[in-house]
């Protein structure tokens, strides 16, 4: 039977899309900005799979003969957040955005997270980036037990506490309820834990984070593959995007490297199916922080990884790397970049050298999974199958 490694490479855009001004983000291209940054990147692997070759790419080098196939997505959905991109790849379209609050959360929020919670108050309720609202607010949240409450551009509601003053456990609880209030209007697509530690170098996110996301619609590609008696074997953070639904296994992972050995593990255990994996390093750590050095080493890490993957395939796995949005950390300001996402396809039984050109929506992604897995051609919602295109 067929198996399919599926990772996302989270927020490495390839290009802004072309409502792009709509969000203030013209001109933003994230893989394209960090080689041009680090004057060029490592990434050999995805090189010779075709990622130069992409439409609109810049910078990468293209490939005479490349191993993989090759393409971007557009995304139809509106917004630009990790929710809505993971959704639309496996055949869900958020018609309307999730709420977001760049004056802070309402008092009928706060007040009831407050109550049902049992604390003392909150600090912040703000958008704010997350490493430096809690050098702010740390002092305070430590001496009064008060959690600091953030969000950004995205739809979120983020709670960071230092793990010495709520354990991840209660801070968990924490974001249980708030994600049982947050529900209707207020509806937010994630409720984030940030737990941090207090060290000598000042203070530290830890790889505690979990989210807590909206339930999806059933008819998407997971749901669908669970109810047909498929293995989906979540890596990382896909299990909390999806609130569990669909999933049948999951690991939780601390960096992408972490994220890279599970995945590892995974194709040693899981016969057939689906192993989704996110890397979210990429997001969290580097773009989020205007951190394009460390972007572009993650890049070169990821890369050497990747052919670990290949190595590791069998002869009828499919490998499928791409994006969830963009997060363009050369630019100005700390949040998403609402890009084309790059979509790479590789596999024994996969033809070699195929431009995909630019698909209509990342939903195309989820269809060709289904069909690589035998559901029926475009069974989900949104999207096209473009299998017929690849396969030998």
């Amino acid at each position: 039977m067929s198996r399919v490694i599926w990772i996302v490479l989270d927020s490495v855009g390839a290009g802004d899309l072309p409502d792009c001004e709509e969000y203030g983000d013209k001109g933003c291209h994230t893989i394209g900005h960090v080689w041009q940054k680090n004057k060029g990147l490592n990434i050999p692997n995805m090189i010779s799979l075709g990622l130069g070759n992409i439409d609109g790419m810049i910078g990468v080098p293209k490939k005479n003969n490349p191993v993989g196939c090759y393409g971007r997505c557009r995304e139809i959905s509106k917004g630009k957040d990790t929710t809505t991109g993971h959704w639309e790849m496996v055949g869900i379209y958020v018609e309307k955005p999730f709420p977001t609050y760049p004056q802070g959360f309402p008092g009928e929020i706060t007040e009831e997270f407050i109550r049902q919670c049992n604390i003392p108050g909150i600090l912040g309720n703000c958008t704010a980036s997350g490493t430096k609202i809690i050098e702010e607010l740390g002092e305070e949240h430590e001496r009064t037990g008060k959690p600091i409450i953030y969000t950004s551009a995205d739809s979120v509601f983020q709670i960071a506490c230092n793990e010495a003053v709520y354990p991840p456990d209660k801070l968990y609880d924490m974001c249980i309820k708030a994600r049982g209030i947050l529900k209707g209007k207020h509806g937010v697509g994630r409720v984030i834990a940030r737990p941090y530690i207090k060290t000598e170098k000042g203070r530290e996110r830890t790889s505690n984070r979990r989210d807590f996301s909206l339930e999806p619609p059933d008819n998407n590609l997971l749901s669908c593959l669970k109810e047909r008696g498929f293995t989906v074997a979540a890596v990382g953070k896909i299990e909390d995007i999806f609130a569990g639904k669909g999933i049948t296994k999951a690991v939780h992972t601390k960096d992408n490297m972490d994220g890279m050995d599970k995945t590892l593990d995974y194709m040693k255990t899981v016969d057939s199916g689906l192993i989704f994996t996110n890397l979210v390093e990429f997001d969290s750590k580097w773009g989020h922080r205007n951190d394009y050095e460390g972007y572009g080493r993650g890049l070169n890490d990821a890369d050497r990884r990747i052919g670990e993957i290949i190595d590791n395939m069998r002869s009828d796995d499919v490998l499928i790397i791409n994006a969830d949005h963009g997060c363009d950390p050369t630019v100005p300001g700390t949040d998403h970049t609402r890009e084309y996402i790059p979509l790479l396809v590789y596999g024994r039984n996969i033809k070699k050298g195929i431009n995909l050109g630019t698909r209509k929506t990342f939903g195309d992604i989820g269809q060709t999974v289904g069909e690589i897995l035998g559901l029926n051609k475009n069974t989900l919602s949104v999207g096209q199958s473009f299998y017929n295109a690849i396969k030998i």
